[in-house]
Formats: structure tokens, C-alpha cells, sequence
């Protein structure tokens, strides 16, 4: 053990003297935190409509029914900005977001005369059709309005009628609650702060660790320790357990950082958050020496590092949510590694379905972790 803990604490002086290692352990993540978390949250916010969507409104003479259309509007997160006619910015780009309805509004209806409207918005492909969904509700609402405050004026339409009916209570009211475990897709620092953890664990070990091990080799560092008093085994664990202590030193900065800087809020499983990034540590160790162990040069094991962990990442929900993407890539993440840890920590921080719903996955990554040292120890070679 004297001589693990010795090769051990010499890898990660060594790693710590990096420059390379300290920016991409001590500096990136946060980085990355910011970035992806401002860029998720932004994205998810949409999809819920939790921030207001402008919205031009092209209608000449709308009448006072342009009131309960702009309020049906406003009530489904649409801000609106109500115009006369369209008219091209000065680079010749119309709104992104454009309702256009008939002109003379009020009086066509009020002649009973059919009105159309048209909804056009350049928003990327999941956004838009909630967007069209949401103003389909406002216009529909809208519609049913007046033809409930037409009824009740004897087919005589006004105002009145209509601000009578909105300020009259509900008769029905519906209460809408989660039933059972919460279900809200993981957004902002939620899914940024554990999806850049994993992956720069994971880059970090593939890269440094990777490209150490081959330095070490290449510069006969190892065939010194072929002729020490020292065993093949105690080589191989001391050179493991320095990488598992730069994983740890990783997910504690990670951590550490998304708890203090941005607020994240772990949920009240921590004890097994902290058991499934430890595995995830164990895990990024092995994946390290074993990179180390078959790349032949510096550059591709660093290369190949950014390679897999990067590919690794994107397809095991480290990115964006993995419940927004189709259900052939959802699939795929339950055979990547990355999204067993990912699917551990969504269930345990966003969906909170109890310390044992991650059982299955802290027991699928040590039996990687044990699979992938045993193929890296049968590769380890000392020059």
C-alpha cells in the first residue's frame, strides 16, 4: 500500500504543476457552467412559456376587440406590439413573429363576416409548434369569448359585453399539481452544472491522464519502476488511484463551484449524488489508464481523449436534456456510460425518485470500471 499511495501522490503533484491541468480543473468548468446553463435555461424557458415571446400584430382598425385578443395574448406569454402594417428593419428582416388578421376587426365580426389570422415565427423546430399551439389557445379563447358575450347581449356585440364576462368568476376552476414523482425536464444550471461535470471529468482523465501515462513510457519513467522493488500490480494501482484522485479533485471543484457561484440545488439525495460521482470518478480513472495504455504518442491520447469524451457526452444527454431528443437517441444513452451517470443524477437532483432509483446505475458503472481496468491492466506495459 506504501508504494501506492507513493506513485499516487507523485502523478497528481505532477498533474498539478500542469498549467493545462489546473485551467481545465480549476478555471473551464465554471465557464462552461455559465454558458450552457444561460443557453438551456433560455431554451426551456420558451418551451414553458415562463418568459414572455414577442409578438407583432399587423391589424388596421382592430377595434375594441383588439383588447380581449391582447389579453387571451398576454395570458399565454405572448408580448404583444400591435402595428398597422408590417414594415421591414433596416436590414429588410420583418419580425420574427408575426400575427396578421383582417383589418376592420370588430366591425366584420359584429356584421357576423368570417375573420382570418395567420401565425408565422421563426423559431426553431420544438419551440415553434409550442408557440403555434399556445397562439392557437389564445385565439380560440378569444373566439369563444365573443361568442359568449354575444349570446348574453341579445347579438348585439360591444365592449361592455366583453369586459362584463371577464370580470365575471369562473364557475370552473382547475387545479393543476404534479401526481406522483416530479417530472419537470431538467433546464439552466439544472442540467448544466451536472452534464459539464461529467464530461469534464471524464475529458480531463482521458487527456491528462492519458497523455501522462504515455509521456512516462516514452521517456523510460516507467522502465525505472520495471526495476525498482516494486510490483507490476502496486504500478498499475498507484497510477489508478492518482487518476482517481484527480477525478475527485474535478467533481469537488465542480461541485463546489455550481453550489457557491450559481446556486445549485443538489435535492435531498446529496449521499447518493456523492456515491454515482465517485463511481463516475472510478470509472473515468480506469477509462484514463486504459487510454494511456494503448495510445502510443502524446497527441493521440490527447486527441483521441477529446474524441471520445466529447462523442461520449453529446450522446449521453451532457449537452441538453436527453428527455427533448427523439426517442432512437434516448435509446442510445442507455448504452453509453456518460448517460448512465447523467440518467442517475436527473432522477436523484431534477426528478427526486429516491436514493434507489440510482441503485442499478452506481452498480452498471463499477462493473464497467472493473471491466475497463481489467482490459487496461492486460495493456499496461512499461515501454
Amino acid at each position: 500500500m506504501r508504494n501506492i499511495l507513493f506513485i499516487a501522490w507523485h502523478d497528481v503533484r505532477y498533474q498539478l504543476r500542469q498549467g493545462s491541468t489546473l485551467l481545465w480543473v480549476f478555471v473551464l468548468p465554471a465557464v462552461f457552467f455559465y454558458f450552457i446553463g444561460t443557453v438551456t435555461a433560455g431554451f426551456s424557458g420558451t418551451l414553458s412559456g415562463a418568459t414572455a415571446t414577442p409578438v407583432v400584430i399587423a391589424a388596421r382598425n382592430p377595434g375594441f376587440l383588439r383588447e380581449q385578443v391582447d389579453l387571451r395574448l398576454r395570458e399565454n406569454s405572448f408580448e404583444t406590439d400591435w402595428r398597422e402594417e408590417l414594415v421591414p428593419d433596416a436590414e429588410g428582416n420583418l419580425p420574427s413573429r408575426v400575427l396578421v388578421i383582417d383589418d376592420n376587426l370588430s366591425d366584420k365580426v359584429a356584421a357576423g363576416e368570417s375573420v382570418t389570422a395567420s401565425f408565422d415565427t421563426r423559431a426553431s423546430s420544438l419551440a415553434r409548434q409550442y408557440e403555434i399551439i399556445r397562439m392557437q389557445r389564445s385565439l380560440y379563447t378569444a373566439l369563444a369569448d365573443i361568442v359568449t358575450a354575444d349570446a348574453r347581449s341579445g347579438g348585439e356585440l360591444s365592449a361592455a359585453a366583453l369586459v362584463e364576462l371577464n370580470n365575471e368568476t369562473r364557475v370552473w376552476q382547475l387545479d393543476v399539481a404534479p401526481a406522483g414523482q416530479r417530472q419537470v425536464i431538467p433546464r439552466g444550471f439544472e442540467q448544466a452544472i451536472p452534464g459539464m461535470l461529467v464530461m469534464f471529468t471524464l475529458l480531463v482523465l482521458l487527456t491528462n491522464g492519458g497523455s501522462m501515462l504515455v509521456f512516462e513510457r516514452n521517456k523510460g519513467l516507467l522502465r525505472r519502476l520495471a526495476y525498482a522493488p516494486i510490483s507490476r500490480t502496486e504500478v498499475v494501482a498507484g497510477k489508478w488511484g492518482g487518476r482517481m484522485v484527480l477525478a475527485a479533485l474535478q467533481i469537488i471543484t465542480a461541485v463546489l463551484i455550481g453550489t457557491i457561484v450559481f446556486d445549485m440545488r443538489w435535492g435531498p439525495d446529496i449521499p447518493m449524488i456523492v456515491v454515482v460521482l465517485f463511481a463516475w470518478a472510478g470509472f473515468c480513472a480506469s477509462a484514463g489508464l486504459l487510454l494511456g495504455s494503448i495510445a502510443k504518442t502524446d497527441g493521440q491520447a490527447a486527441g483521441l481523449g477529446v474524441l471520445v469524451a466529447n462523442v461520449l457526452a453529446a450522446l449521453g444527454g451532457c449537452w441538453w436534456p436527453i428527455e427533448i431528443t427523439p426517442s432512437w437517441m434516448q435509446s442510445l444513452q442507455n448504452l453509453m456510460p456518460t448517460g448512465w451517470t447523467m440518467d442517475a443524477l436527473h432522477k436523484l437532483i431534477s426528478f427526486q425518485a429516491g436514493p434507489l432509483a440510482a441503485v442499478p446505475y452506481v452498480l452498471t458503472l463499477l462493473l464497467a470500471s472493473v471491466v475497463v481496468t481489467g482490459v487496461a491492466v492486460r495493456s499496461f506495459r512499461y515501454e
